[in-house]
């Protein structure tokens, strides 16, 4: 089947075309954050920007594990979090307070992750941060920024000061809570987030083994930075990698049970 095919699969009437392949790729990623292991029960978001110039969004239904997200129960939001369209299920607060937030501040977040992996959430917990001393936190020198905890994001007053930590980045480590990436597409946000997750756990068990870490210089970061490929603005690296892992995502979760998350 080919990729026009598969994403005009089981498309409603009402939905357009482009809004269902947006539709089928998020449900896509959210079966491989399922596969991967970066979830946190039925809590966490994924949201990615609708076209039009509403900045209406997706986001998962609140009380679905993220291997029961499909394209057509995603929910999609106004700024304002009011439904548009019709949908059987509610929608967590808290991600729309975070979410809304920076898809309507920045241009330039079509698609925003937001995870409490263990290791991301230990590196943010750390009063230093996250390091720059191994292959792929050298590649997040200069990428990262940092937004001190208020509590559990339930309260509109604080978009603000997440938009200002946020800035002009696209990475965000919010501390004591966990990571978020704001990106131009689902391929770029995924790109980032495993590299910020394997930067996070490469750290964690660096500092389980003890012993003295062999710092970079800030030239050889610099020189990291510039060079992963796979932030490239063209993309195709991104889009390479994020197409592979739905595959083997696929080709490991089909089995009894199966839900399509074309569906």
């Amino acid at each position: 089947m080919g990729t026009d095919e598969a994403h005009a699969l089981g498309k409603p009437a009402h939905i357009d075309a482009a809004e269902w392949a947006l539709r089928v790729e998020l449900a896509a990623c959210y079966r491989v954050f399922d596969w991967l292991g970066w979830t946190e029960n039925v809590f966490n978001h994924i949201t990615v920007r609708v076209p039009g110039p509403e900045r209406h969004f997706l986001i998962n239904p609140f009380g679905l594990w993220y291997d029961e997200v499909t394209a057509s129960n995603l929910v999609k939001l106004d700024l304002a979090g009011n439904l548009v369209g019709p949908s059987a299920h509610p929608v967590n607060f808290a991600g729309f307070i975070i979410h809304s937030a920076l898809h309507a501040a920045r241009d330039d977040a079509h698609c925003i992750m937001h995870t409490h992996t263990t290791a991301g959430l230990a590196i943010a917990c750390r009063r230093e941060g996250l390091a720059h001393d191994d292959f792929y936190g050298a590649m997040l020198a200069g990428r990262v920024a940092y937004h001190d905890f208020e509590g559990i994001s339930v309260h509109a007053e604080e978009q603000p000061r997440l938009v200002a930590s946020l800035g002009e980045r696209h990475a965000l480590i919010l501390r004591n809570h966990g990571l978020l990436v704001a990106e131009r597409d689902i391929a770029h946000a995924f790109a980032l987030m495993w590299t910020l997750q394997r930067a996070c756990e490469v750290q964690c068990q660096a500092a389980a083994i003890g012993g003295y870490d062999i710092g970079l210089t800030a030239a050889v970061r610099e020189s990291c930075r510039r060079d992963a490929l796979h932030f490239e603005e063209g993309g195709e690296g991104c889009r390479r990698m994020f197409d592979a892992t739905v595959r083997r995502m696929e080709r490991a979760q089909r089995g009894p049970g199966w839900i399509d998350y074309r569906s």
